[in-house]
């Protein structure tokens, strides 16, 4: 049987923001961000989370100002990430009071890298196309992007009533999802329209609409990116805790990515008590890199066990090898550009082992129940040595590192330079 190519996934075309140095949309790579879940008036605790995040790969962070102890705090945390070196842009989250935030603080103002609103939170009547304006004016003024993210959970009243009263008319009214969905749709685009007639520029706005519901998503950003080329950030506005949050997001996202729908995400998981908030970025560059779209660290095929892999040794050395690659991009990032297309298979038997070692770039086919007690190592498709005994895992593991060094290494006189 000879199979077609995969079907060619084109990019929808957008505009471009640029948001400090991260180009979103216009044919850019497709953003990862994420946002901290500390109190921003405690500067050291966030300091330390935005670090973290930047370090695991989020390309913005986002801080929650919602007060004016929130606000103040802003500046030092931009001045102490500065001073150790992480520049990834900070992005403020605005609901309910942020016209006054940014008008009552000005540095604050200054140094965030964008904005983010919510149209349905802004303010009621005649007080929320007022206030709506002073946030844009203010963007105007600073020379900041603006997202206008539209969520299923705070729609403006307003419109919703709106597109009720009109359905309503109708002889033949469509369900409420549907015209909650066609309102969530409407508000961000009335927004938007409303911003640039405010002054905002069109390459400094950034949409979104976010639902709980994976059918609800693809939907409403299908219709949303027929109807505009302004970037997309996509994600579930509470994807869940878990398996549930990471299925629900993969679900939902991989959809509207295929299509070409998106420029930037967020997979919002609820983590678990005192959790590692880096979850959300680490399945945010999965999802990229699975479907092909991104690269990031290198990936560790590995089986998934069965009656012939009764030892663990194969899940722990897969383990082991997945957190070695992860925590030493960082540093490899630098000296060794290209090491995230790296692929590593750690297999368990015989049955498929040697068979997709030799696919990766290095694989190693461990000894499964009953086979002879030692492991085949391939690199770039051949077999070059047989490890066997009590160290089995620091020698693969120095072996990755010696092929990281051969093949990503820079020459010595570029390295100079």
């Amino acid at each position: 049987m000879i199979f077609a190519d995969f079907p060619h996934r084109t990019r929808r075309l957008t505009r471009q923001v640029k948001v400090k140095d991260i180009a979103i949309g216009g044919g850019a790579p497709i953003v990862v961000q994420s946002m901290t879940n500390t109190d921003t008036a405690d500067v050291a605790t966030t300091v330390a989370q935005v670090v973290a995040l930047a370090q695991a790969g989020s390309e913005l962070v986002r801080v929650t100002v919602n007060s004016a102890e929130a606000a103040a705090a802003v500046p030092e945390i931009s001045r102490q990430l500065a001073r150790r070196g992480i520049g990834v842009p900070l992005v403020g989250d605005f609901h309910f009071n942020g016209h006054k935030l940014l008008n009552d603080f000005p540095e604050c103002a200054a140094v965030l890298d964008k904005y983010r609103i919510n149209p349905g939170n802004v303010g009621r009547g005649s007080r929320r196309d007022e206030q709506f304006a002073q946030l844009i004016t203010l963007a105007c003024h600073y020379g900041k992007p603006v997202r206008i993210g539209v969520n299923w959970g705070s729609l403006d009243q307003e419109v919703l009533a709106r597109f009720m009263d009109d359905n309503a008319r109708q002889a033949d009214p469509a369900s409420v999802d549907i015209v909650m969905r066609n309102a969530l749709v409407a508000s961000a685009l009335e927004s938007a329209a409303l911003a640039e007639q405010l002054g905002l520029p069109g390459d400094r706005i950034i949409l979104s609409c976010k639902v709980s519901g994976v059918q609800d998503l693809v939907v409403v950003y299908r219709d949303l990116a027929a109807r505009c080329d302004y970037p997309l950030h996509l994600g579930l506005t509470e994807a869940g805790m878990g398996s549930k949050g990471i299925v629900a997001s993969t679900a939902a996202m991989g959809i509207l990515l295929q299509e070409g729908i998106g420029d930037t995400i967020r997979v919002s998981l609820t983590p678990e008590p005192h959790g590692d908030r880096t979850q959300e970025v680490v399945v945010a560059q999965e999802i990229l890199q699975t479907m092909g779209l991104r690269a990031f660290t290198p990936m560790v095929t590995a089986c998934p066990g069965c009656g012939r892999t009764t030892s663990t040794y194969f899940q722990e050395l897969a383990s082991r090898i997945q957190a070695y690659l992860r925590d030493n991009m960082p540093l490899w990032r630098i000296h060794y550009p290209g090491v995230e297309h790296l692929h590593v298979a750690v297999m368990g038997c015989v049955v498929n082992g040697p068979g997709e070692s030799k696919l990766a770039d290095i694989g190693i086919s461990l000894p499964g129940s009953g086979e002879r007690p030692v492991a085949p190592v391939y690199v770039d498709g051949e077999k070059t040595v047989t490890l066997k005994g009590d160290h089995i895992a620091e020698e693969f593991q120095a072996i990755v590192l010696e092929y990281v060094q051969h093949r990503y290494g820079l020459p010595q006189a570029k390295q100079a330079g």
